[in-house]
């Protein structure tokens, strides 16, 4: 193995709990008994059940879907030929509780009795401990709203919540084993007997301990992505409804703590969220996976809960998450003065540190650039890479090491970062370049009023090259470019570009809005001489 390599793997294993080396090894072992529940018995809910529905349909016909906007019909739950999240969500049955689903009830009966003949214990995809926690949740809420629980897709279930509990994803943590916790919650609450009442302990538990683990204290998931903050938002909403609509006292303390956690959680996506309603794209983010602002706020009114108020300023930090959120009248600035995500589960963490995306006039101008798909290889690893996103690259190289799809080496630490209110003024630097010959620190300044952004880059250190790239979104055009200076048309005015102290150009870029999107864009980019630094000054005016 080369040097570099084991540097690699030193510098990713060492962050790792005990818990999920352990796990790891664990698991290979472990034998899953698979034997039927024994007096499996359902119990009946007290009050009205208020599941959260996904605002999307992915299932047209008896076995046509469209997943990560891609179309494929159902030959095999296993299909070698398909990516493996595309048969994830395939055994995830969402849409089950998607739009308008009663208008596909003998659909859905049809596709689970179809699952369950086709997809023995424990084997394939569908078995797998995260599809299974997804599954189980999908199919009580239909039980409990549209469908038929006929005794053998009880069984059914029950067999998944048993082996789901013989099989807890601790080797990943973060929102794989929230997902396995929420899930055995909705089975121990649903059944009665023995089983579930270990089932609910077990969940229960496991929320105990992460619940405070994955909700920060400004009200973001701990895993730093508006993507997954969502669908964690949309988890604690449904704990709800199923805390709700069971009234077992055993749930009272979680019940609380999920209660007081979702209007801040619900504030801290609203400072995240674009005027368009949708997520900003830092780290592994995609628009049309989670539920958007709009959804998760009408779902919580069900239960009187709003957003905690934004507090009335034109400059909002979120201090423990590390993103900041300038309204500057007509543009709205959110950047990523963070962390990569935590320490020990950073595989949806890209290398994006000091980037930052900006609205004008109720649209995006400049993004981040998304991501279309998981996997280990080059595209993964490209829309993982500093340079797709708005930022600074340094000697062609990432601010953090980010590899194997869903593994981060050594990464970036925010420093030096300074706040002023008063001047809507945000400076910050970041250490992930430190490793490269020279030790170079970038650092990076915001400063914006009604009109205008102004972004100031500096490396201090030695260093090679250096270029600060603006990924501009695809309905953006170029209306006038030279040199120094670049006119840009977006919906309701004209944006201007300049470069102070030196020469811009435009080149082509992608962008992944979606998973399964890769859209044609283009990208500003300005080189960082011998001096170090670069102002790039970003002024709007209707027309």
């Amino acid at each position: 193995m080369r040097i570099e390599d084991c540097s690699k793997y030193f510098h990713t294993l060492r962050y790792l709990k005990a818990q999920q080396v352990s796990s790891r090894i664990l698991r290979r072992f472990k034998k899953v008994n698979v034997s039927p529940v024994s007096n499996l018995v359902r119990r009946e809910p007290v009050a009205a059940f208020l599941p959260v529905r996904l605002n999307k349909q992915s299932l047209f016909g008896d076995a046509d879907f469209v997943f990560l906007n891609e179309a494929g019909s159902l030959s095999d739950w296993n299909d070698s030929n398909r990516n493996k999240l595309w048969l994830y969500n395939l055994h995830y049955f969402d849409d089950l509780n998607g739009r308008n689903a009663s208008d596909r009830y003998e659909q859905h009966a049809r596709l689970i009795d179809r699952w369950i003949y086709e997809n023995p214990p424990i084997k394939g995809n569908g078995w797998e401990p995260y599809p299974t926690s997804l599954r189980i949740v999908n199919w009580i809420k239909w039980f409990l709203v549209d469908g038929q629980a006929t005794p053998e897709r009880l069984e059914s279930v029950a067999l998944q919540a048993k082996a789901l509990s013989q099989s807890l994803e601790t080797h990943l943590l973060g929102n794989h084993l929230f997902a396995n916790a929420k899930a055995l919650v909705f089975a121990g609450l649903f059944f009665q007997g023995k089983d579930a009442d270990a089932w609910l302990a077990q969940g229960l538990r496991i929320l105990k301990k992460e619940i405070p683990e994955q909700v920060l204290s400004d009200g973001g998931n701990f895993e730093l992505t508006p993507m997954y903050h969502c669908t964690i938002t949309a988890d604690f909403l449904d704990l709800l409804s199923i805390f709700g609509a069971f009234q077992n006292p055993r749930c009272l303390e979680i019940e609380r703590e999920v209660i007081d956690r979702i209007p801040e959680m619900l504030r801290w996506l609203s400072v995240m969220t674009h005027p368009d309603g949708l997520v900003t794209l830092f780290n592994d983010a995609a628009i049309d996976v989670a539920p958007t602002l709009a959804d998760l706020s009408l779902a919580a009114e069900q239960y009187d809960l709003k957003s905690s108020p934004l507090p009335n300023a034109q400059l909002i930090h979120l201090a423990e998450t590390g993103f900041f959120r300038l309204n500057l009248n007509q543009a709205v600035v959110i950047g990523d003065i963070g962390k990569v995500g935590p320490d020990y589960i950073p595989g949806h963490a890209h290398a994006d540190t000091l980037s930052f995306e900006l609205s004008v006039f109720g649209s995006r101008l400049i993004v981040n650039g998304g991501t279309s798909q998981y996997g280990a290889d080059a595209e993964r690893h490209r829309q993982r890479s500093t340079a797709a996103h708005s930022t600074v690259v340094v000697n062609g190289e990432n601010s953090s090491e980010v590899w194997g799809g869903f593994r981060v080496a050594r990464r970036a630490s925010p420093i030096g970062l300074k706040i002023d209110k008063a001047k809507n003024l945000v400076h910050c630097g970041h250490n992930g370049y430190a490793r490269l010959k020279g030790s170079p620190i970038h650092w990076r300044t915001w400063s914006g009023n009604s009109d205008n952004l102004v972004v100031t880059d500096r490396i201090e250190g030695k260093f090679d090259s250096a270029v600060s790239r603006f990924h501009l979104h695809p309905d953006v055009s170029v209306k006038d470019e030279n040199s120094t200076q670049i006119v840009l048309e977006t919906a309701g005015g004209l944006v201007t570009v300049e470069a102070l102290g030196s020469e811009l150009q435009i080149e082509p870029s992608i962008y992944c809005p979606e998973f399964g999107q890769r859209m044609p864009t283009q990208c500003i980019s300005i080189s960082i001489g011998e001096s170090g630094s670069i102002q790039t000054a970003i002024s709007w005016r209707k027309i």
